[in-house]
């Protein structure tokens, strides 16, 4: 493996692993590391007692796989630009009454999808359905289920997705099986709609 050494950088007490990624700008971002530590265990004044019935100074192994947190999930926010996939998105799915009518049957779809596991929230403002799939697709939610009379009569929701758009309906128990299923996978995309 290629390898550059770094002198003068910030681990000055033993050797270190740096592993950087590369951002969506081309941005090299130091996250994950393995460094040896013999300050600490100096510090602390860490012994153990070895083979020979004497004390012995530890090393100390540090390890970090994704580095600091923040920049790691910094990282990921900008690389996704906030727009992720469903199993990372922090609202999978926005169900959209189309009037105030149907906002009983868009709780209890909201409870169906909750139960199934999915992090769901229901939109049950008395704006008009088109307000409410742009406030969905701005804030970037993977899934939109409409729900009127229609669906309310059928037991079912009108499903988009905010790349793929329309997927047509479905019933709340096959969506959330397809979308547990995305998620279990890791998909970065949804499969095709509703059969």
């Amino acid at each position: 493996m290629q390898y550059k050494v770094n002198e003068g950088e910030g681990a000055f007490y033993a050797p270190k692993i740096d592993y950087h990624i590369r951002d969506c700008l081309g941005r090299s971002w130091q996250c994950g590391t393995i460094q040896v530590d013999l300050a600490m265990p100096e510090r602390f004044d860490l012994t153990y007692v070895g083979e020979d019935n004497a004390p012995h100074r530890p090393a100390m192994i540090h390890r970090a796989i994704l580095g600091s947190i923040e920049r790691f999930l910094g990282i990921l926010i900008e690389h996704y630009g906030g727009d992720f996939p469903l199993w990372l998105a922090p609202v999978q799915v926005a169900v959209l009454p189309v009037s105030d009518r149907y906002n009983t049957y868009g709780a209890t779809v909201l409870g169906a999808l909750k139960g199934a596991g999915l992090r769901a929230e229901l939109d049950d403002t008395s704006d008009k359905v088109s307000a409410k799939i742009r406030r969905a697709s701005l804030r970037k939610i993977p899934y939109m289920l409409i729900v009127g009379e229609k669906e309310e009569a059928a037991g079912t929701v009108s499903v988009r997705h905010k790349t793929a758009g329309d997927l047509g309906a479905e019933s709340v128990e096959a969506f959330a099986g397809r979308a547990s299923e995305e998620i279990r996978e890791k998909r970065l995309r949804p499969k095709a709609g509703p059969a």
